[in-house]
């Protein structure tokens, strides 16, 4: 079903007694939130264990065995877990930029808090090192009482603040806009591509669904993603095969075909440019890790 709605702006209610919201999952289906969406809020999301895809900003990715991200305030993005993902557990934090008040990381000693709610703006993605660290403190926030809780959020800011394996994953600081008209559009087409990706997609088709001349829809798209439409339907395309090379054990031929590309030389050198491997390498790297 396609997300055709503006993206619905979270009500972020922390409990009685605490600037910080913090929700665990035990099932992934309950936090399911598939449609593009931003809010004014932070978030701090660990998911443990499982495989899924990231699709924050403009930054479209795979990940697997758990995930630990930063996502800046009004950073537009989907949701991380499905049905499908696997995981054993999700936490999400969701808290104001200023919930110690307007000055408070201003000071000297917060400035590498600081640094860090800057770099969320373009979302942050965390390496196995520091998740494997931070997840179990995370986890554990949501039983602690609210002064305890607090003082321990602000020790697990400065630990991600100060960790050095991580990746910025909108790299050109360009990340879509969150302007009520934008994000109807770039919902109606990201909820498009994400049902539709498996056949041929036309610039006149799509342009069409948002009321757009061609020309104009490639110039609007390019200036909201700094991607043309065609990469950006390329990406979700290769993001969705690095996943059924993973989980399934179907021929690439089939796999390549199945993700909307009707030439498999073309994948192979598409999805070489984009992972750094072709598809073959890509599936038996993974065969090492999880056999």
């Amino acid at each position: 079903m396609r997300n055709t709605k503006t993206p619905t702006l979270e009500a972020i209610r922390p409990s009685f007694g605490s600037s910080l919201k913090v929700s665990r999952y035990e099932n992934a289906s309950n936090n399911l939130i598939p449609n593009w969406h931003f809010h004014p809020e932070m978030e701090i999301v660990y998911v443990n264990g499982g495989s899924g895809k990231r699709h924050i900003g403009n930054h479209i990715s795979y990940y697997s065995d758990g995930d630990l991200l930063f996502i800046g305030a009004n950073l537009p993005h989907f949701g991380f877990t499905d049905r499908l993902t696997g995981n054993k557990s999700e936490v999400v934090i969701q808290v104001k930029e200023d919930f110690l008040g307007p000055d408070f990381f201003d000071v000297p000693e917060m400035q590498s808090i600081k640094q860090l709610f800057l770099r969320g703006k373009q979302g942050i993605a965390f390496h196995q090192e520091t998740m494997s660290r931070m997840g179990p403190r995370l986890e554990r926030l949501e039983t602690l009482e609210p002064y305890a809780r607090l003082m321990e959020f602000l020790r697990i800011l400065k630990d991600l603040a100060d960790a050095n394996d991580y990746t910025v994953l909108n790299v050109d600081q360009v990340v879509l806009e969150s302007k009520p008209q934008d994000t109807e559009r770039l919902d109606t087409i990201y909820g498009f591509v994400s049902n539709e990706f498996k056949r041929p997609i036309s610039l006149s088709e799509v342009a069409q669904l948002v009321n757009m001349t061609p020309p104009a829809f490639s110039r609007y798209f390019k200036n909201k993603t700094n991607k043309t439409f065609t990469q950006f339907v390329n990406e979700y395309r290769l993001v969705h095969a690095s996943k059924l090379l993973m989980e399934e054990q179907r021929s690439i031929t089939d796999i390549c075909f199945d993700c909307g590309f009707n030439n498999f030389s073309h994948f192979s050198k598409k999805f070489k440019a984009y992972t750094g491997k072709n598809p073959s390498d890509y599936r038996n790297e993974l065969k090492k890790v999880y056999t």
